[in-house]
């Protein structure tokens, strides 16, 4: 595959612009922020960079597209994609930016952190001892490259680290890895569960109450995607006390609107998808790796498989 013209469309187009043009001689490159997208600066390039494409641009001209982000649902999610383009993603620290925002919020939780304010602000002195992160079983939904880093992480902790996947393959750092279709028996001796699915068909409102019914006080974090999660029945889960607390930094729709109840709820905590950000150092780097292999004709580690969607 040959690639020449090369088009960056992203908030921090010119971040990258200053870290990839002196690095790759010989490639032709335009580098814009989304407004200033035209069909015709499409039609002009072989490859196209970006996070997502908010509107329903025609980009078939291309050979590659490369995601700045971790996520390519934006480019197939309930989309047609043409199998002649090849699409690949962004990796890096996503995976330890992510174990590393779960572990803050656990850590929070077992030491009693909300209590202790409440107490602190009343002038309240009453002892209550902090639980032990070792003796905790957390489930991970996806057992990728992310998930594997929050195993990795967390088993280091002596926590109990189990998995969730389409193919339920043992992997390393996992007490065990259950299948998508035989984990419900689980659910119930866990006492935190993470998502960090990317979003299907098959993952859609996957987190309902067929789920949140077989916890017990358990504390949810979903870090996948918001689609993900049914969140009336999340709120219900909350109310019941299935899910003691909910640790959301993804939503169906972002900016998560002001109407939503979810802002408001006490034992909610939302962050604005900041759990896995790519720098532009990092989105570069990676960007630069793939063109390299492509030019040389090498495997690609991080292409994804348009027909699963990840």
């Amino acid at each position: 595959m040959e690639i020449r013209n090369i088009l960056f469309v992203s908030p921090m187009y010119k971040e990258l612009q200053v870290l990839i043009e002196k690095e790759a001689p010989g490639k032709s490159f335009r580098f814009i922020p989304e407004e200033k997208l035209t069909q015709a600066d499409l039609s002009w390039a072989d490859a196209l960079v970006s996070f997502n494409l908010k509107a329903d641009y025609d980009y078939s001209s291309v050979k590659w597209v490369h995601s700045l982000g971790a996520g390519v649902d934006r480019f197939l999610y309930k989309k047609e994609w043409n199998d002649e383009i090849l699409l690949t993603r962004t990796i890096c620290s996503f995976g330890q930016r992510i174990a590393e925002y779960c572990l803050t919020y656990i850590l929070k939780d077992l030491q009693f952190h909300d209590t202790f304010l409440e107490q602190q602000q009343q002038k309240m002195w009453e002892q209550i001892t902090p639980k032990l992160i070792g003796n905790q079983k957390v489930l991970v939904y996806g057992t990728g490259e992310i998930g594997q880093v929050i195993a990795k992480v967390f088993s280091g902790l002596g926590v109990d680290v189990y998995g969730v996947s389409l193919s339920g393959r043992e992997k390393e750092y996992y007490t065990e890895v259950l299948k998508m279709d035989s984990h419900f028996s689980c659910l119930n001796e866990m006492n935190y569960v993470i998502n960090t699915l990317p979003l299907t068909d098959q993952t859609e409102k996957l987190f309902n109450g067929a789920i949140f019914r077989q916890l017990s006080n358990a504390g949810f974090i979903n870090v996948g995607r918001g689609a993900s999660v049914n969140e009336e029945d999340l709120l219900q889960a909350l109310r019941d006390n299935q899910v003691s607390f909910a640790v959301l930094d993804v939503f169906a729709t972002e900016p998560l609107p002001e109407s939503n109840p979810l802002w408001s709820h006490p034992r909610v905590k939302i962050t604005p998808h900041i759990s896995a950000v790519t720098t532009a150092k990092e989105g570069a780097a990676c960007f630069l790796e793939t063109l390299r292999n492509i030019d040389e004709d090498k495997l690609l580690t991080n292409k994804v498989d348009t027909k699963k969607g990840y």
